[in-house]
């Protein structure tokens, strides 16, 4: 038991003052916050265990880097499997090209590690 755990007066109840440890001011990228989102919404008891216990942020920013990391190795995988088009000659074949690979990365991503 928390010997230094101190108390507010709330009426008749004495509530005790939680504070959640310090964590580093980095900001979440877009997987971090999905996978918030995710939580959040679908796994409410997970999230609140976790919150709790102060392993949310350091989960999220895991979750953010490795899916960051995913998401190039499978667009080199992919660009191997199925070339871009010449990027010089048909620039919006290339941008339609990247983007349905991108699209094809994510959903991967999305169902490895955001929304499981």
């Amino acid at each position: 038991m928390n010997n230094n755990l101190t108390y507010a007066h709330c009426g008749d109840y004495e509530i005790p003052n939680l504070i959640l440890s310090e964590t580093e001011a980095k900001p979440l990228g877009k997987y971090g916050r999905m996978r918030k989102n995710y939580l959040k919404e679908h796994r409410p008891v997970l999230w609140n265990s976790m919150l709790l216990s102060a392993k949310l942020y350091p989960h999220l920013r895991e979750i953010d880097e490795t899916a960051n990391r995913r998401l190039e190795q499978l667009m080199s995988e992919l660009l191997t499997s199925v070339p871009a088009p010449d990027k010089e000659k048909q620039q919006m074949a290339w941008v339609q090209h990247m983007n349905m690979l991108k699209a094809q990365a994510e959903e991967i991503i999305f169902a490895e590690l955001i929304y499981n």
